[in-house]
């Protein structure tokens, strides 16, 4: 086995994102392919991706999860890295990537994200639905199926648990845009929740309301003081009550309408 004989495949899933992509793109290069699913994009990400990839599948899906299963299913190479297009590998978690799958055991790998809103690294408060600071990115192909849900889906893993990355400083993980500011934080909730409830309604039953207000009030918890988020001022309070709403949004979006 060479140095270099595990190859790895980058996987981008767009919808309408031809402001951005272009740098997720380009810091994807580094892999030996990169696949890319559009969902009913209307806008040039199509022309912006075929600039970097052949490899381009097009349709229109409800499930997020089932586009991303597709997308991790026309993937050819034993590894996969899972970007979005408002994510960019920074060239030191590159390489760690590029040197961690050449002897890594099967299995789904957590790797370090870290988000900014605006121009601000906000490390601290991520918290449920609406965000995190180290995601399952990486993982051998079979080791990662996503669930049949239209807003996070949840996982199925295979495989052993793994790292890589996470001793790396600001800048050098992934690089995650995650909001423009704070109207686009609150929009990014709005959509969260439109979504959760259709998934809640799908199901056909959904917990009693005052479950919803104790797991609301429990996630402003976790992101406010289990994570930190006072550490970041306003912005962890914005956080801690965004992820604390988008759970009690949910429930009456998914009661009333």
């Amino acid at each position: 086995m060479t140095s270099q004989s595990v190859k790895i495949s980058a996987l981008i899933v767009a919808h309408n994102e031809e402001s951005i992509i272009e740098d997720a793109l380009k810091s994807a290069a580094f892999c030996d392919e990169i696949v890319v699913v559009l969902d009913r994009c209307t806008d040039n990400t199509k022309a912006v991706c075929e600039k970097y990839t052949k490899n381009i599948l097009e349709g229109a899906w409800e499930i997020e999860g089932e586009r991303r299963n597709l997308g991790i299913e026309k993937c050819v190479h034993d590894w996969i890295l899972e970007i979005d297009a408002d994510e960019r590998v920074a060239e030191p978690l590159a390489k760690e990537i590029r040197k961690f799958v050449q002897t890594a055991p099967d299995g789904h790998c957590l790797i370090p994200v870290q988000n900014y809103v605006g121009k601000r690294l906000v490390q601290h408060g991520w918290a449920g639905s609406f965000g995190t600071t180290r995601a399952k990115k990486l993982f051998k192909k079979g080791c990662k199926i996503w669930g049949a849900q239209r807003a996070h889906p949840a996982l199925e893993l295979n495989g052993e648990a793994l790292e890589v990355g996470m001793d790396l400083g600001p800048g050098e993980g992934l690089v995650h845009l995650v909001d423009k500011d704070i109207n686009d934080m609150i929009d990014r909730m709005q959509r969260y929740s439109d979504a959760m409830a259709q998934d809640w309604r799908d199901r056909g039953h959904q917990p009693k309301f005052k479950t919803s207000l104790r797991r609301a009030a429990t996630r402003f918890y976790k992101s406010y003081w289990a994570r930190k988020g006072y550490k970041e001022g306003r912005y962890g309070f914005l956080l801690a009550l965004m992820a604390a709403l988008t759970v009690i949004f949910t429930h009456i979006k998914a009661e009333l309408e």
